[in-house]
């Protein structure tokens, strides 16, 4: 008898469970709170209780998987580490495109000549020399390098020597553009080798984080990492590219809502504490989107499924939007809800809620809380860093301590910003704790901080809210109504109309009347047309009403609470390899790989070695993965020009694909 091992770490709850494979069915499951800064604790925690809940010892557990939300939620938030970008024979123009600027987040740039033009031929000689004074210069506080050179998916070359030079001066890690993507499109790959590099920290504490408890409890089966199409990778690939992680959970969530529920045609919409993830189940399968995943602002080069991510969850932070009367908004960021933050320093959290509420007016500072995330204080940070920094060495304080003039309120948002601290405050989780939705943390905190945010003035200088009970209900009754948008926008967006702007369709007037079913001189109904897969902690409390305004029937399957930890252990690995064959003159072939470019004289002779070169690779990826029994596909795109009734070459774009379960055994 088999038994696979999922877990699944996202921003509030780690969740493992316990398949039997033989038999297809659950086991045991379990939750933990996700630990920050130590994600050990949250990940041991969850893996020994859904062992001991399965009654199945160690040395059973035949393979496990990880998935993870933190890379998606990081990119959402605006999180990760400080990074430095190498940017190699582009202008300055360049940086202003795709979204790259934004990405770096004021983060130093090293602009270097170099490059290679669209044949792979070098178009200008590179600089080494300037890197290497660029990097002497370099403050302190830079967690990774992103690479990318201008054509280095026609020629690496560059990319090659500028990594190995800032790996042997500065040990760092280093993510170059041509390992994540063969396509065309320097920015864009810019911007992908970036957020990578900003990631790299954080999946590599995760991933070490459980392949420590596994080794300490004694679990030799093979670890796997869920990517975001929803492919098993090794734990070593997910290391070196975790920016194929984001979309990492909810691409696990979509395989786990088909495995448990048997639907074949459904919108998926999977809440976690950060973000609402929809995707549209269709035939069995999710989509992949063609234009690469895009996490929040961002349109990455990475392959993941079509899921829409919206900065919405139950630990969404709560504002009151500006106007004369009251109205609020959820979101984007995640804080952690002080019905938690109570039950973790009690005596902080009440102590002080009790004295704001006793001032009688409106607390200055939101009756929030900033928690620290280091073990050792960080290093690289600028004056009004420091000096936030050195006031949270002893521990949580209220908002207004820490904080303590205007100057320091973007200093903070730097520090959360890198994650090394995080807010607690009033989010949808302590609204449901107030309306008895929910129990697990402090009602009572939760009740005390609604109070006193109730007092907060409209515009026309009326309190928000009356009691914690009537602003509980306008908290969830926002989170429905946010929610219900998501879920249009995705309905829009997949329907084989085309409507030209989801978003906009969505917010409608006439689809806001559909959805109230209007009855007036004329009469408008809307609902949607598919069954609603909730998944997620909290879906079975916050998607009754979903279901109902929206028209469709609601599917909350049970284990819907750990439905990515699922997902996580029942996908293939897929492995691919892609390359590039391109004609730079008459009876002139060359051939583009990750590391070489080879010449040929004929176009056959060039497809053919591409072919079996990026077979060899896939295959070996894959095997190395632990796949014995592999199937292959091949993908070619042909670009030719007819030229006086003569086929000219153009372009061949070749992916060769290796895919199969993994090994199910232990070592």
């Amino acid at each position: 008898m088999a038994y696979l091992l999922g877990v699944d770490t996202g921003g509030t709850y780690t969740d493992a469970v316990v398949l039997d494979d033989t038999k297809q069915r659950v086991v045991a499951s379990a939750k933990a709170l996700t630990s920050r800064p130590d994600l050990a604790l949250g990940v041991g925690a969850a893996i020994d209780a859904a062992l001991t809940k399965a009654g199945v010892a160690a040395r059973d557990i035949a393979m496990v998987s990880l998935s993870t939300t933190l890379a998606t939620n990081a990119l959402v938030e605006g999180q990760g580490g400080r990074i430095a970008l190498v940017f190699i024979g582009f202008d300055a123009a360049e940086l202003t495109r795709a979204g790259l600027q934004d990405a770096l987040r004021g983060d130093p740039v090293i602009a270097l000549a170099g490059g290679h033009s669209h044949a792979g031929v070098e178009a200008a000689a590179l600089d080494l020399a300037g890197l290497q004074v660029a990097l002497a210069a370099l403050d302190a506080g830079i967690t990774g390098f992103a690479v990318a050179a201008s054509f280095a998916t026609r020629n690496p070359a560059h990319e090659i020597a500028v990594r190995d030079m800032i790996r042997d001066l500065t040990g760092l890690p280093v993510t170059c553009s041509h390992e994540l993507s063969s396509a065309l499109g320097g920015p864009k790959r810019a911007l992908t080798a970036v957020l990578n590099a900003r990631l790299i920290g954080m999946i590599d504490g995760l991933i070490t984080a459980c392949e420590t408890h596994l080794a300490t409890c004694g679990v030799t089966a093979r670890l796997m990492v869920v990517r975001g199409d929803g492919a098993l990778v090794s734990a070593a690939v997910a290391r070196e590219k975790p920016i194929e992680t984001i979309l990492s959970g909810p691409a696990a969530s979509i395989a786990g809502a088909s495995w448990l529920t048997k639907q074949t045609d459904a919108l998926v919409s999977d809440i976690g504490g950060t973000t609402t993830d929809v995707c549209l189940l269709r035939d069995g399968r999710p989509m992949i989107d063609p234009a690469g995943a895009r996490v929040g602002p961002f349109r990455t080069m990475v392959e993941a499924v079509a899921m829409r991510t919206t900065g919405l969850g139950g630990d969404s932070e709560v504002h009151v939007t500006e106007g004369l009367t009251a109205a609020l908004r959820l979101g984007p960021r995640r804080l952690m809800p002080i019905a938690l933050a109570a039950t973790q320093f009690p005596d902080l959290v009440h102590q002080a809620l009790d004295r704001a509420l006793a001032s009688g007016v409106p607390a200055s500072d939101g009756g929030q809380f900033v928690l620290p995330l280091w073990r050792v204080l960080p290093q690289g940070l600028d004056a009004r860093e420091q000096a936030v920094a050195q006031r949270l060495v002893d521990g949580p304080l209220r908002l207004g301590q820490a904080v303590q003039t205007r100057m320091e309120n973007p200093a903070l948002g730097r520090l959360i910003g890198r994650g090394l601290v995080m807010l607690a405050g009033v989010t949808p989780s302590d609204a449901s704790h107030v309306q008895g939705m929910q129990d697990v943390w402090d009602s009572d905190a939760a009740t005390k901080a609604l109070t006193l945010f109730a007092r907060r003035r409209t515009g026309g200088g009326q309190q928000i809210a009356p009691d914690a009970q009537t602003l509980a209900r306008m908290i969830i009754d926002q989170l429905t109504a946010q929610t219900v948008d998501c879920l249009l926008q995705a309905a829009f967006a997949e329907d084989g109309r085309d409507w030209p702007d989801p978003a906009a369709m969505a917010q409608h007037p006439l689809a806001q009347a559909g959805l109230d079913r209007h009855r007036g001189i004329v009469r408008i109904d809307m609902a949607l047309a598919l069954p609603v897969i909730g998944l997620g902690a909290s879906a079975r409390a916050y998607y009754g009403a979903v279901g109902t305004r929206l028209g469709t029937e609601m599917l909350v399957p049970d284990h819907a609470d750990v439905a990515n930890a699922i997902g996580a252990v029942v996908g293939q690995v897929q492995m691919q390899a892609s390359g590039t064959v391109t004609s730079p003159g008459a009876g002139a072939f060359k051939v583009h790989l990750a590391g070489d470019v080879q010449s040929y004289s004929s176009r056959d002779a060039a497809l053919s070695a591409i072919r079996d070169a990026l077979t060899a690779q896939a295959t070996a990826a894959a095997r190395g993965a632990g796949v014995e029994d592999i199937s292959l596909h091949v993908a070619q795109d042909i670009t030719e020009v007819d030229v006086e009734g003569q086929p000219m070459f153009i372009e061949a774009k070749v992916r060769v694909t290796a895919q199969g379960r993994p090994r199910i055994a232990a070592g």
